[in-house]
């Protein structure tokens, strides 16, 4: 399929997804609209502004997994970009006259001052992005909440543009209902065609598990970069409108109220789901304007009561604690509405093509490799290779190095010294995400799937990321599970499966990398021996045909002695053998290094193992 092919069909895919909200948005819209007051339509147009914003905002926190206290900051550069470039030159020489010049003189209209604006918070975005692109959990969110106080500071200093504290004036109310409803509804689209993007996905996987996602190949970093500004000015928009809607405003009301009232909203209705943050903004809503009547002592029926100061945060704090320990993801959780109206059809699997032939020098080469961590010696001076085709077993005792050294050989840590290769390429110092695009994939001691995606999804992860295969990813991830077996349970959360096959899983995301090595700890622990047995089976065949090299570390010494050409044997991060298993099973050292100086019986080493 065509580039214009594919991008037609996720624009339609992400249209369809959001149809379901926003069809009854633009009903109730036009409703309030045609039936109901000037103060119903006040509370619908707070409402959908809202709405933008907290979709905007779970752009970033759903699909990252990182909760952004600095949001509303963007929110507040959107509404003072976009008065100042609508405001008449005339109104701003008599209100803000140290106005730098071209400032003074800009006058755009209402939608180009919008798109300017958007743009121009987008590069701000972006600029600060880069640093907290970098940063993960609670690192990130601290992060965005100094960004929060940083700009209500530059707002309010910078009094010959904002006029700092005080109230911004003068701006025309240019916000009305139907240009609501279409920003609300590009809005959502975007989130929706943003979540369903290969980027997106890539981005929730790494909410789940951030170190698997990197061995995928997903650069993580420019993942939470492009929600972050795609986020950021969408934020943007929704100040203009709050702006344009007011038509006065301060630095206050882009603070800490309004980002608490948008997180509620967005915690509430559940922060991993578009439907979760349309749905919370509307409970929060009814909740809060019910609160504030309340608070009035003006809600009908209830006249005489004392006014409630403070009852519209007392409110929302409930709810939040309300949710938070009923549903922990909120309303909605992980789940969309078109979930459950509509079933995707799963894509047929493409062929998966013999990878071509590898030069003759062609090898993962591991050469004096050494890692210490605070003066521990993990790994000293190690070296291997596998070459495709090739299986390569690497054992020892529990605590010898093995996988660290995986790590080392895939970019999880650095080595202290030493070097890694892959094909003659020098890989020491390279990022786990640019090693699986090398053609490096590997599998974990303890699984780690992205156990809130489907099992196809954890797939198409690695087949989109790595850029390897034939630019079809779904239909290869497809082809991956079909080859391990799994395509039946390709539509199910991976959390779900039984442990062997969570086992098969992780081998097959790890083959839809197209690698030309595959690095598996520990494939079989937790096996019986039927399954064992069939796993003996599978990586011969995967070797068989797609000439690869596997480097296996296994516990169970039986299955890399029937399984392996070579094994290596490691002892307290040293290498201390390496050859044939016949070979391996005879060393003097290996015997001593498994059953302890005492004499054994001949072929001990070959029945037992290391349990």
């Amino acid at each position: 399929m065509s580039s214009i092919g594919k991008l037609t069909q996720a624009w339609s895919r992400a249209a369809w997804s959001a149809s379901p909200l926003v069809v009854p948005m633009v009903l109730i819209a036009a409703g309030v609209a045609l039936l109901l007051g000037g103060a119903e339509q006040r509370i619908l147009t707070i409402f959908l502004i809202n709405m933008i914003a907290v979709v905007a905002t779970g752009i970033y926190v759903g699909n990252a997994g990182i909760m952004s206290f600095g949001h509303v900051g963007f929110m507040g550069l959107g509404a003072y970009a976009s008065a100042l470039l609508t405001i008449a030159p005339e109104t701003k020489a008599a209100v803000l006259p140290n106005l730098p010049g071209f400032l003074a003189a800009a006058h755009f209209g209402f939608i180009e001052a919008i798109v300017i604006a958007a743009i121009v918070v987008g590069i701000v975005a972006l600029v600060i992005g880069v640093p907290i692109s970098r940063l993960s959990g609670s690192a990130a969110s601290i992060a965005t909440l100094g960004l929060l106080v940083i700009v209500h500071s530059v707002l309010i200093g910078a009094k010959d543009i904002t006029r700092g504290s005080q109230t911004f004036f003068g701006v025309e109310r240019l916000t009305t209902v139907p240009i609501l409803v279409v920003a609300v509804a590009v809005t959502i689209f975007a989130a929706r065609l943003f979540r369903d993007s290969a980027t997106g996905l890539e981005l929730r996987a790494s909410r789940e598990d951030e170190l698997a996602a990197r061995a995928m190949g997903v650069d993580v970093g420019r993942r939470r970069l492009a929600a972050w500004v795609l986020s950021a000015m969408l934020m943007a928009v929704a100040g203009a409108l709050i702006a344009h809607f007011l038509g006065a405003f301060s630095p206050k009301k882009f603070f800490f109220v309004d980002t608490f009232a948008i997180l509620a909203m967005l915690i509430i209705g559940g922060l991993a789901s578009v439907s979760g943050a349309v749905t919370g903004t509307v409970i929060v809503t009814l909740l809060t304007e019910a609160a504030r009547r309340i608070e009035e002592g003006s809600l009908p029926g209830l006249i005489g009561l004392p006014q409630a100061f403070g009852l519209t945060q007392i409110v929302l704090g409930l709810g939040i604690l309300l949710i938070m320990y009923r549903r922990p993801g909120g309303i909605f959780g992980l789940a969309e509405i078109d979930d459950w109206l509509f079933k995707r059809p799963l894509p047929e699997p493409a062929t998966i093509d013999r990878p071509a032939a590898p030069p003759a020098d062609a090898a993962l080469v591991v050469e004096d490799v050494s890692k210490n961590f605070s003066g521990l010696v993990a790994l000293d001076r190690v070296g291997l290779v596998v070459r495709p085709g090739e299986i390569v077993g690497l054992i020892g005792p529990n605590g010898s190095g093995k996988t660290t050294l995986i790590n080392a050989a895939s970019g999880v840590v650095p080595p202290s010294s030493g070097s890694v290769r892959v094909d003659g390429r020098e890989t020491t110092r390279l990022p786990s995400h640019a090693v699986a695009r090398l053609g490096v994939g590997r599998t974990f001691q303890n699984i780690r799937l992205f156990k809130d995606l489907t099992v196809f999804d954890n797939v198409r992860v690695a087949a989109s990321a790595s850029g390897r295969g034939g630019g079809q990813p779904d239909a290869e991830a497809m082809a991956a599970l079909e080859d391990l077996g799994l395509a039946g349970l390709a539509g199910r959360r991976a959390g779900m499966l039984a442990y062997g096959e969570q086992r098969r899983v992780e081998i097959a995301r790890a083959l839809a990398l197209r690698p030309r090595y595959l690095m598996l700890d520990e494939p079989a622990a937790g096996m019986n021996p039927a399954e064992s047995d069939a796993l003996v089976d599978l990586l011969h065949d995967l070797r068989n045909r797609y000439g690869l090299g596997l480097l296996l570390v296994e516990h169970d010494l039986k299955l890399v002695m029937r399984l392996c050409d070579r094994v290596v044997v490691l002892n307290k991060g040293q290498v201390i053998a390496s050859g044939t298993p016949d070979e391996v099973q005879q060393d003097p050292a290996v015997i001593e290094a498994y059953l302890g100086r005492r004499p054994v019986r001949d072929g001990a080493l070959r029945a037992g193992g290391s349990r």
